[in-house]
């Protein structure tokens, strides 16, 4: 951990038509580079962003084949290179991740920074095309891959639990939509309509490009500016759903499969998000309620009652959502509704002890002090701003996690609300 704070100082500028924010430091050996193209979540493009994501990886038209393009990672010192889709709130984010070392730790004088930002406009400005389309052959391949990890989810039955309850949570909303797509919508896409796709993604939708290293600014800036050729004259603003949905009912959801150990999901709606003033005071209820060992969840349902495997939340920050997740004894589940309903009152009620504060604001405070110890934390917290429009500082953050009362939970308890609860259980007999 981090001994002390320092502020996360990105400098961002446009360079042809995307924001680049650059972050100069010595604090580390590599140099990341990190490029997140954002897409509005929807069954129109959900599908085909995850599978662009995977064709882009296979080639591009100077590295033709995937061995080659291996190979070339491995020629520049065993470079760290990905592409991948995940959900922030309504938006669907497809996300090209490089990192090489620093040339300066190198014995031989390397151009390694330049080689590494012309690989990232490989991706996003020289992909492997032949007559308009993406090669056949690699999209046959990768739908292929896609549908067996997207059929696979049921494998996981912690993840299946926690999609079914978003599923059934958000009908009708855009985030009830897996990052990986749909597999009925796998058929119908070709190489020809996933690369029009991805000329009109990378032409006019959000681009926002990561750089951090021991670098120098202009000459990162230049560097992209001739290997990142994108022409983006009109770039959109992305139309999402601004309108927090509050509950009407409380819903019961149950599914039936296979399952040893039924799974516990219990879906709330908290009107707050990134943005808005009281999100310190609701990662403090959070907190308090079941996001570490010593919460009111963990510490109740799991350890004095013996109720659940385990007892944990989690917050989706930009969607406004809290998820509670359990693994119960499914002749328990009437037993653990109630136990987690009964935290919940304490919340509400302020019931809330100083050590349960002090543990809270010293763990949330350590989590965040790390995120300075990684150029990814320091990337995604930044992120995290840019697509909220509310960029905080993280030593405001910081103090304004320290500042929270008792008062301001029971505030943002009064907006939280129980949307579903879910139970994935076996298909032995009826629910007790």
């Amino acid at each position: 951990m981090s001994g002390q704070t320092t502020e996360i100082a990105f400098q961002s500028s446009q360079v042809n038509g995307m924001n680049v924010h650059i972050l100069p430091t010595a604090k580390f050996k590599t140099t990341t580079i990190v490029t997140m193209i954002e897409q509005a979540l929807s069954e129109e493009h959900v599908t085909k962003t995850a599978l662009l994501a995977m064709v882009m990886k296979r080639a591009t038209a100077r590295f033709p084949e995937t061995k080659r393009l291996r190979a070339h990672l491995d020629f520049l010192y065993g470079a760290i290179f990905d592409v991948d889709v995940m959900k922030k709130g309504e938006r669907q984010v497809l996300q090209i991740y490089m990192e090489v070392p620093n040339e300066k730790y190198l014995s031989k004088d390397a151009t390694l920074l330049e080689a590494a930002i012309q690989f990232v406009g490989d991706m996003l400005t020289r992909p492997h095309v032949e007559n308009g389309a993406f090669l056949e052959k690699y999209v046959t391949q990768e739908k292929e891959t896609l549908r067996k990890r997207m059929e696979s989810l049921i494998d996981d039955k912690m993840k299946y639990a926690n999609q079914r309850v978003t599923e059934e949570m958000c009908k009708g909303e855009p985030f009830s939509l897996l990052a990986q797509g749909r597999v009925e919508d796998l058929p119908n896409i070709t190489g020809e309509d996933l690369y029009t796709y991805f000329q009109e993604l990378t032409a006019s939708n959000p681009i926002n490009m990561f750089v951090v290293g021991d670098v120098e600014p202009q000459n990162v800036s230049e560097i992209i500016r001739a290997q990142v050729p994108l022409e983006r004259t009109n770039v959109k603003a992305l139309q999402l759903p601004n309108t927090p949905k509050q509950v009407s009912a409380e819903r019961e959801v149950i599914d039936r499969l296979d399952v040893n150990q039924a799974k516990l999901n219990i879906g709330c709606r908290t009107q707050i998000t990134y943005k808005d003033d009281d999100y310190p005071a609701l990662l403090m209820y959070n907190g308090v309620l079941g996001g570490f060992p010593h919460s009111k969840l963990f510490v109740n349902v799991r350890e004095k009652e013996s109720l659940a495997y385990y007892a944990v939340s989690r917050l989706e920050s930009h969607k406004g959502i809290l998820m509670m997740m359990s693994g119960i004894d499914v002749n328990k589940y009437q037993r653990a509704v109630e136990i987690i309903k009964e935290q919940l009152d304490l919340m509400g009620k302020g019931s809330i002890s100083e050590e349960e504060m002090g543990l809270t604001r010293a763990t949330l405070s350590n989590q965040f002090r790390e995120l300075t110890d990684s150029a990814r934390g320091m990337i995604d917290f930044t992120y995290n701003g840019v697509i909220s429009g509310r960029k905080r500082q993280l030593t405001e953050l910081l103090q304004a996690i320290n500042d929270v009362t008792i008062d301001e939970i029971k505030q943002v308890a009064d907006k939280v609300n129980i949307d579903t609860i879910y139970l994935l259980r076996d298909k032995k007999g009826e629910a007790q």
